[in-house]
């Protein structure tokens, strides 16, 4: 298969990279198509690829001695995993998981730390976004502290809805309360909550926003700070 031309690459990090920085890796790059519930890395076990989505969502797991699950961050078309790559870690540390539908473009583990120490460019852009996603991982340590369910949930519903095209965000309940770490009628009740205020509708394995600018407003502090320390870190890199 023909390298992905960059001017159509819809990865953030791969589409900012200095044309020539990009041809060095785009020949390496592999397309592939990542149905909903891809494991594209276990935690303990060694990290075979670097993933850098171009559509869908993917999920951070972190998962406790005893079993306990939750989601650590979010990422899609604006990073790439498993992050613990970018520190030379040869095993990643959590579950990496598809939460919807995507596609991708992946590079070998070998390949991407031979970019990393020999391509001061394409080491920039992953370590900036290692930095942003940090801010993230902080906020959401924040806001499951100090915020309620409805709030958290509206947070995250807002950083999916960054992370695919249109308004529509196909994702089931129980997929939401193992993201949220709450019981599966917590998350409906929060979601007639933020239906009832006509920030969403919510179907049967699919909600739609229909007023983002309320359910921001609804969020207050909870949403905002790491998408605007993102746009900081990538903004006139070259």
């Amino acid at each position: 298969m023909a390298s992905p031309r960059q001017s159509e690459m819809t990865n953030k990090l791969l589409s900012i990279l200095p044309e020539k920085d990009y041809a060095g890796i785009a020949t390496d790059l592999e397309y592939v198509d990542l149905a909903r519930g891809t494991m594209l890395a276990r935690a303990g076990q060694p990290i075979d690829h670097i993933y850098f989505l171009t559509s869908g969502i993917g999920s951070i797991i972190a998962t406790t001695p005893e079993g306990n699950r939750a989601e650590a961050g979010i990422f899609g078309f604006d990073g790439y995993v498993p992050t613990s790559a970018v520190a030379s870690a040869e095993d990643s540390p959590h579950d990496v998981i598809v939460q919807l539908s995507s596609q991708a473009y992946r590079v070998t583990y070998d390949r991407f730390r031979a970019f990393m120490d020999d391509n001061r460019n394409f080491a920039k852009v992953m370590i900036r976004s290692i930095e942003a996603f940090s801010v993230q991982l902080t906020y959401t340590a924040i806001s499951n502290a100090i915020h309620d369910v409805t709030e958290r949930l509206a947070r995250w519903l807002l950083m999916c809805h960054d992370r695919v095209p249109g308004n529509e965000i196909g994702l089931t309940h129980e997929f939401i309360s193992l993201m949220l770490a709450v019981r599966r009628p917590s998350v409906t009740t929060s979601l007639h909550i933020l239906e009832g205020n006509g920030f969403i509708r919510s179907e049967r394995g699919n909600i739609i926003i229909r007023n983002r600018a309320a359910m921001e407003e609804f969020a207050h502090d909870a949403y905002g700070k790491p998408e605007a320390e993102y746009r900081r870190l990538m903004k006139d890199l070259f």
